[in-house]
């Protein structure tokens, strides 16, 4: 058990029958009454983030997470299947958990598993990923200057907004935590 007193940013506690990890948290003394601490905890299974109030030395469950570094491999229809590179041991993935991080892996790429004892609760990808662009309108010359964008098809069947003189055939290296273009390579 945790108290209040142990908060930190990414730690990941039990509340209300649920995962949820600290996001921010703010130690607060009013002149009047008790201290507490104020909290923004985000769902660990389904993204949803909450305010929360704990009063000060308030006990809750801190749980134990882990995060393991794997290799993707392939995906079989249903499930995503990764390898362990130290032990060569290979894990498959229900497909629901990736969600919308399936547009933004690639064969071989590295990716983390972050697990609890029993299960595994999220897969976190690398800061950016290189992708080809498959579709998208010929770019124009001179259109370097503006801010107008047009919609561009990966590879991965991601569809991003990209400036005018993007071409079919460029890579492009695409943030995993937004989905947003970054830059040409």
């Amino acid at each position: 058990m945790a108290s209040t007193a142990d908060f930190r940013n990414g730690m990941v506690i039990m509340y209300k029958d649920n995962l949820y990890e600290i996001v921010e948290f703010l130690h607060v003394k009013p002149g009047k009454g008790g201290a507490f601490v104020r909290t923004k905890l985000k769902n660990v299974k389904t993204g949803q983030v909450i305010d929360n109030t704990f009063r000060s030395g308030e006990k809750v469950e801190e749980v134990r997470v882990e995060k393991k570094k794997m290799e993707y491999l392939y995906n079989d229809g249903m499930h995503y299947v990764v390898m362990n590179p130290d032990t060569y041991e290979q894990v498959e993935i229900n497909e629901d958990l990736f969600g919308d991080k399936k547009y933004l892996i690639k064969e071989n790429m590295e990716i983390a598993l972050i697990q609890t004892d029993d299960e595994i609760i999220d897969i976190e990808l690398p800061t950016t990923v290189n992708l080809k662009v498959v579709e998208c309108e010929p770019g124009v010359k001179g259109n370097t200057a503006t801010n107008v964008t047009k919609s561009a098809k990966l590879e991965s069947g991601l569809e991003v907004q990209v400036p005018l003189f993007i071409n079919k055939g460029d890579v492009l290296k695409i943030d995993t935590r937004t989905n947003q273009y970054i830059e040409r390579v």
